[in-house]
């Protein structure tokens, strides 16, 4: 197993030169990747090339560009770039957002996700060939029918035509495409002890192509608290729990939300999206379960992020990206650099 770091997306709380230096210490201690986020706010784009000109060897990880907001042959450009620019570090983590953003921000209409997904990577990996891209789907035809299009190529020779492709999914549909369509897996809210059945169905796609699990990178993105107060750092790590499981999405449609049921905790999972919706987040956050950021998170003294390290490894995780929940730079530093001694004292370094 690989070490990584996320760091989401810029906030009222953090600054781009607060990202650059973590960034940089990830570099300098053996950080396999950087993934960046996007949602409505600074996207992927923007913060993976101003990371590649001022880091060596990390990976950069776009986790995720939002597939409604380009067509799928403006990402294939843009990967190609950030992968040449960065002489081959580059991973391209694709998503489908949802409703909410999509329809909301981007305009593009969220059905039939499942499908878009499918075609969207198809015609990312058809231009990164550079061949000519022409595709007949439901979702994209290229060139449009009718018209003066014609088939281009990518009109540039990429580094690498092969650049890994992640989804980032979370029902058993989606995580059995990304066994098909994909090179990895972008998970939230992994628990060691229930990952045995989302790799399951990702082991069912795979199995479509007549593939096993082998050389499938199974990321998992992991809030970390280093503490003595097992209770004070779970509640650094509610609000951010609260707000995707009780108010990323509606209440008719929250694909966090169906994690915590499917883990177990339904009653417990309605009660924080009706506070969260009810506009009481910090009612939502205190009704988070302890034992819910526990398995689903690393928090605790040193000694407990060495185990948990350990059975993420055993659960299937090919990359641990940690996500600091830190008030402050020097703060992230630090948990960086204990993370890092932590991955070395664990043995499961691949």
């Amino acid at each position: 197993m690989r070490l990584g770091l996320n760091l989401g997306y810029q906030a009222a709380w953090s600054t781009p030169a607060d990202h650059l230096a973590m960034a940089r210490e990830a570099d300098r201690l053996g950080y396999s990747v950087l993934w960046v986020a996007e949602a409505y706010g600074s996207d992927t784009v923007s913060m993976l090339g101003w990371f590649a000109g001022q880091t060596e060897r990390i990976d950069l990880g776009a986790a995720v560009m939002q597939i409604p907001a380009r067509t799928p042959a403006m990402t294939a450009m843009t990967a190609a770039t950030l992968d040449t620019l960065s002489g081959g570090r580059f991973r391209l983590g694709l998503g489908v957002s949802g409703p909410q953003v999509s329809e909301g921000w981007h305009g593009v209409r969220f059905a039939k996700p499942l499908g878009r997904t499918r075609e969207y990577v198809d015609v990312v990996r058809l231009a990164l060939s550079r061949e000519p891209v022409s595709y007949e789907g439901e979702h994209h035809r290229l060139p449009l029918p009718g018209g003066a299009g014609k088939a281009l190529k990518l009109g540039f020779r990429p580094l690498r035509s092969d650049i890994p492709v992640y989804l980032a999914a979370v029902g058993p549909k989606n995580l059995e495409l990304a066994g098909e369509v994909a090179d990895g897996w972008l998970a939230i809210f992994l628990a060691p002890d229930a990952a045995a059945e989302q790799l399951g169905h990702i082991a069912a796609g795979r199995a479509k192509q007549g593939r096993d699990l082998t050389g499938f990178d199974v990321v998992a993105s992991v809030p970390v608290v280093i503490g003595d107060d097992l209770d004070a750092c779970a509640d650094v790590v509610r609000p951010y729990a609260a707000l995707y499981v009780g108010g990323m999405g509606s209440r008719e449609q929250n694909f966090y939300n169906g994690i915590a049921v499917r883990m177990g905790y339904a009653d417990e999972a309605k009660l924080i999206q009706d506070l969260y919706l009810s506009r009481r987040p910090a009612e939502a956050a205190a009704a988070v379960p302890r034992d819910f950021i526990q398995r689903t998170s690393i928090i605790g003294t040193r000694e407990h992020v060495i185990e948990r390290i350990r059975e993420y490894a055993a659960a299937g995780v090919g990359t641990l990206s940690i996500s600091p929940y830190v008030g402050d730079l020097n703060s992230g530093l630090e948990t960086l650099r204990i993370v890092a001694e932590a991955y070395a004292e664990s043995g499961v370094a691949s």
